[in-house]
């Protein structure tokens, strides 16, 4: 199995041809020539090595499926690469968003401290359970991952893309709303 180099534009783009035809070696010259490059684009976006290098193989798997697409009068190969690697690193970072805040969402109750085993402890779980539904979702998750999880309000801030003094607000109310709930239970 001969290993091409790939040194100019041409050699990218004959590279990405030969893929389009199936050539495995021809993909596996084109990562030797590219990888490190790409790697360094996915890590600017993602910041974590390790999400980095599996974004990186999702890369060339889509390269390999999608070589056939590129067109060399659309412009030179690298930046077709790029854009692949740009995307995919994106589209990595959204997913690991979901993923945090439907766990967020979906586990808030269980994150609440353990109140104990007696009935008067379980019972003033539910009613705080009770209470904490009836605060606005970005409130709640602010209320429980601070005062439950320990997170400063910049972090908050950044989690949900709002300004601390949102967020300063946001707990206030949240908290102010949760008080007067659990004096009317």
């Amino acid at each position: 199995m001969p290993i091409v180099k790939a040194s100019d534009d041409a050699d990218l783009a004959r590279l990405i041809r030969s893929v389009a035809e199936g050539d495995r070696t021809a993909l596996r010259a084109l990562y030797i020539a590219t990888a490190p490059k790409l790697l360094g684009i996915i890590l600017r976006i993602v910041q974590d090595r390790g999400a980095a290098e599996d974004a990186l193989q999702e890369v060339f798997v889509r390269i390999w499926q999608r070589a056939g697409s590129y067109d060399p009068n659309g412009g030179t190969p690298f930046p077709w690469l790029a854009a692949i690697a740009r995307h995919k690193a994106i589209d990595r970072l959204r997913q690991e968003k979901v993923a945090r805040l439907t766990q967020a969402e979906e586990g808030w109750l269980e994150r609440l401290a353990d109140l104990g085993d007696g009935e008067a402890d379980l019972a003033r779980r539910d009613a705080l359970a009770h209470c904490l539904d009836a605060v606005e979702p970005a409130q709640r998750d602010c209320l429980v991952l601070a005062y439950c999880e320990g997170w400063s309000r910049e972090e908050l801030a950044a989690r949900h893309d709002r300004p601390v003094n949102t967020i300063k607000t946001w707990l206030r109310r949240g908290l102010t709303g949760l008080r007067s709930c659990l004096e009317a239970v």
